[in-house]
């Protein structure tokens, strides 16, 4: 062979050895650098942008997608403990041409981190308030969606703020008294009861208690190796104690009742997901809602848990379109009449 042509190979063999090298030691050694370069990727792979707002020292950092138009803006407010990406597996199947905004809820990720702020549910709901106000999300309505924590905090934000919101999308929504208790539910009496609040089941420290949290919140079985379960955990852990105490907050009798304290004040059209195996939150919760709130639309997915939007992002995303095409088409025919 060539001398000239073994010498291509031998640097065309090394070129590829760096990154694959530089892989596998993140892999093995340094799992959190591998989920978070994962989510940067999707997040370009999906044309989803982060940018930071100020409201006077406070700061918000967000990503969005387009640019808003005839059609109603969308703000997605994730749930405890996770971030703005979260929403990334919905925005996959959503049009590109809708204005999507995902912003980090108070003291989550990007976003400000205060000893002094009022993680309340009422407390978060004013921050996000706060963030529609810096970006101007609410020159027009919008639509707003809220999952579990995230959609308590948008129920009570479509209370007190109907004239920021055209329509709600609810999805697994804390804040609510159910007929029958979930199993997460009977966790937490147990601990409250025992005064023992050391081993929260959704703050994870150790990857078999991140395994466990999985098992909880989703009824599919993801087969997530020991790795990925390691990273997991070593993202979170350096948050574990401002998730413990805002966990204690938002479970405190200020706020465990938010969205149905504040349910019958919600005018915007509703639209309600749960998984039907959720064992979180229960879905008696969905016909609390249903009872309280004039023409609300409710949808339960079988085979699904609390996760709806990691477990049935595709099936999620067709029915927040389906039902704002519904929407509009009714809008229509008002004025037409």
């Amino acid at each position: 062979m060539d001398l000239d042509v073994l010498n291509m190979f031998v640097i065309a063999g090394g070129t590829l050895a760096i990154p694959i090298l530089a892989f596998v030691a993140s892999f093995l050694l340094w799992p959190s650098a591998l989920i978070r370069i994962y989510y940067w990727y999707w997040r370009r792979a999906l044309g989803m942008q982060v940018r930071y707002a100020n409201y006077d020292d406070y700061q918000f950092c967000y990503s969005y997608r387009g640019r808003p138009g005839y059609r109603p803006s969308i703000l997605m407010l994730h749930g405890f403990s996770a971030h703005k990406d979260m929403w990334l597996s919905i925005v996959k199947f959503l049009p590109k041409n809708l204005h999507l905004v995902c912003v980090d809820m108070p003291g989550h990720e990007g976003t400000t981190r205060s000893d002094l702020d009022d993680y309340s549910i009422s407390g978060q709901a004013k921050r996000i308030h706060q963030f529609v106000e810096c970006i101007k999300l609410n020159r027009r309505p919008f639509h707003l969606v809220g999952t579990s924590m995230g959609g308590n905090v948008a129920g009570v934000y479509a209370a007190q703020y109907p004239e920021d919101v055209c329509s709600l999308t609810l999805i697994c929504p804390a804040g609510l008294p159910s007929t029958t208790d979930s199993k997460f539910i009977k966790q937490l009496r147990e601990m409250q009861e025992s005064k023992c609040m050391d081993r929260i089941p959704l703050i994870p420290s150790t990857p078999e208690e991140m395994a466990d949290m999985l098992k909880l919140c989703s009824y599919v079985r993801f087969k997530v190796p020991q790795q990925i379960l390691q990273g997991l955990v070593d993202v979170r852990i350096p948050h574990n104690e401002f998730y413990r105490k805002l966990f204690l907050e938002i479970v405190d009798e200020k706020s465990r009742h938010s969205l149905h304290e504040n349910m019958s004040k919600i005018k915007a059209p509703t639209q309600v997901i749960w998984g039907k195996q959720d064992q979180v939150l229960d879905v008696s919760g969905a016909s609390v809602l249903a009872s309280a709130i004039p023409d609300c639309h409710v949808y339960i997915l079988e085979n699904c848990g609390h996760t709806v939007v990691v477990e049935r992002p595709r099936k999620t995303a067709n029915l927040i379109l389906e039902f704002l095409a519904l929407l509009h088409s009714i809008d229509n025919n008002k004025k037409q009449a």
